[in-house]
């Protein structure tokens, strides 16, 4: 009787935590501020669940393996949220005009260093197909295309 209850309020919370996950992603306005409202809410409230099923079942085999779920949940789930943060930032995904401090602008720049070696020249031993990919990226890029290309 006393763990249903439990486990209800658990499951509830959870529910809470994932709802709140849900509003953030709608409401916040970048990809980073969205990413983090959904990456500790939903692990927070994943957790809650998994307690819950660990304490309903009540078995051994039951409790080791919520333990195993928390714990890859617990390591995976920052470290994807950090993986695609940092492929949306060099990406050129934009921040809210409202953020305080870029910190990643000083050490990276994501301006070619050498746009020289972004053109093609006859020395290279690129295939006709590669050379027709260069050549649509070269064009579509702002700084290169306005150049002639061969």
């Amino acid at each position: 009787m006393i763990i249903e209850f439990v486990v209800s309020i658990l499951i509830v919370c959870a529910s809470i935590f994932m709802v709140l996950a849900a509003i953030g992603v709608l409401t916040f306005p970048d990809l980073p501020t969205r990413m983090h409202a959904t990456t500790k809410s939903a692990v927070l409230a994943i957790c809650l669940i998994m307690v819950a099923v660990a304490l309903y079942f009540f078995q051994t085999e039951i409790t080791a393996r919520v333990i195993a779920i928390i714990a890859f949940i617990l390591i995976t789930a920052p470290v994807a949220a950090h993986a695609i943060g940092r492929a949306a930032y060099f990406a050129g995904v934009p921040l809210w005009p409202g953020t305080a401090k870029d910190e990643l602008k000083d050490y990276y720049s994501l301006e070619p260093k050498d746009k020289k070696s972004l053109e093609p020249n006859d020395n290279d031993s690129l295939e006709l197909s590669d050379k027709k990919v260069l050549n649509v990226v070269i064009k579509n890029s702002p700084e290169l295309g306005d150049k002639k290309q061969s």
